[in-house]
């Protein structure tokens, strides 16, 4: 089925940003609709949002120069593809586009063709884009995780750790997973201001915001939430440490408790902390580049996995490399970062081979039907990232898993056993 039509414009994510949105049309009348979303944390070797850097609109966010280059370079040469070939089309991009990290078409604009490529696809196939990924039946849907305080710069002290996960991993159905996420969520409001003595703030990636410098405080102000609504024995929790973002270079030191500290200190930090807590994951403990710390953290961290997503941002050959040196147990699956979903998937075969894990996960800034929870169902991956429960983008994805196990009542929650480390 070729394609007829693409057409492009500007929107904007769910923080208020430019962002592209494409139509892709084939001669038969389907439609696919694709927008790439942006990170707040972005690794320095993800694919290249290109944005015009005119102040005089949206302060130098505005994306029309990807805009037209999908107009006037990509369209005219995908018109006549056949829109089922998604690698035929994909490897025409980043040909067309001709560097390491779609910096002249810009990556905001080869992948939202990609996904708008692959939606229409889908509905040539008289098929759900999951559905279409999978090629295959679905028996299950991810477990959630959520993240619930956000850290950053505050006021009176800096919170490196980027993102405070809980996990609901031995729910028995998406419903209660759900459910337990945000019974924690709200429960947590009122313990958190009980310790500050007012409201807690939110924070911009819509969870509270770090109420102490201290990893350990935090969580155990969440064990509190997770205690008083007695979900003692049936949720674990996550960390994105994002360590890339409190990273100094020069010393080759990391921010911890309001002091900089080696990658052993860090790791060493982190042994205690893993024994105090039951995680299922850690993701980006260390800088980006800082492989030999990420090898070492898989060989000391025993009760829970090592995952990358700065350090791989979902490139095959990187994920290679880091399983080769073993310096991971899987990858966070991000299809933007690294441009095309023929890319991204590539990046999720090779873990599966290699019996890695993929998490897929949506952007801080991210949009309403996001295809990352199309690749979560149709990949059949055990669980994923999602955002706190609140904001529109975000309860979006929660209800299209629930409404997926609503329709096909034989569909089950992920069972994690195999993946626990620290029962």
């Amino acid at each position: 089925m070729k394609i007829k039509q693409i057409l492009a414009r500007q929107l904007l994510d769910c923080k208020g940003r430019p962002m592209i949105e494409v139509d892709v049309i084939t001669e038969n009348g389907c439609i696919g609709r694709g927008s790439a979303p942006t990170g707040s944390s972005v690794g320095m070797y993800e694919a290249f949002v290109l944005r015009d850097q005119d102040d005089y609109e949206y302060h130098g966010m505005s994306v029309h120069k990807a805009i037209s280059n999908i107009i006037n370079i990509i369209a005219p040469q995908l018109i006549g593809m056949d829109v089922l070939d998604q690698k035929a089309i994909d490897y025409k991009m980043i040909q067309l586009d001709g560097t390491d990290n779609k910096r002249n078409l810009g990556g905001n604009a080869i992948y939202s063709v990609s996904i708008a490529c692959m939606r229409a696809a889908a509905k040539v196939r008289k098929q759900e884009v999951y559905q279409y990924i999978s090629q295959d039946h679905i028996t299950q849907v991810p477990v959630p995780s959520f993240n619930v305080i956000n850290g950053g710069k505050y006021d009176t002290f800096i919170q490196p750790f980027n993102e405070f996960i809980i996990m609901p991993y031995k729910a028995e159905s998406i419903f209660e997973a759900v459910e337990m996420a945000v019974n924690t969520f709200q429960e947590l409001e009122k313990v958190l201001t009980k310790y500050l003595g007012k409201k807690p703030t939110t924070a911009p990636s819509y969870g509270y915001a770090a109420p102490s410098e201290d990893p350990e405080v935090v969580f155990s102000l969440i064990q509190e939430a997770i205690d008083n609504c007695h979900y003692t024995e049936k949720m674990a929790f996550a960390l994105d440490c994002a360590s890339s973002e409190m990273y100094d270079k020069e010393t080759n030191t990391y921010l911890l408790k309001g002091h900089r500290v080696t990658s052993d200190e860090l790791l060493s930090y982190m042994k205690d902390l893993s024994e105090k807590f039951n995680f299922v994951f850690i993701e980006d403990l260390f800088d980006e580049n800082d492989w030999p710390a990420f090898v070492k953290a898989t060989k000391t961290l025993n009760r829970c996995m090592i995952i990358g997503d700065d350090l791989i941002v979902t490139n095959s050959d990187k994920l290679e490399y880091a399983n080769t040196m073993g310096a991971v147990n899987g990858f966070i699956l991000k299809p933007n970062q690294v441009g095309t979903l023929t890319e991204a998937l590539a990046t999720y075969d090779y873990a599966k081979k290699n019996h890695l894990i993929a998490v897929p996960s949506g952007r801080s800034g991210g949009v309403i039907g996001d295809i990352a929870m199309d690749f979560a169902v149709g990949l059949q991956v055990g669980f994923i990232k999602n955002g706190a429960p609140r904001s529109g983008e975000r309860i979006d994805k929660l209800n299209y898993l629930m409404r997926i196990c609503s329709l096909n009542p034989e569909i089950k929650l992920a069972d994690l056993s195999h993946l626990i480390k620290f029962d």
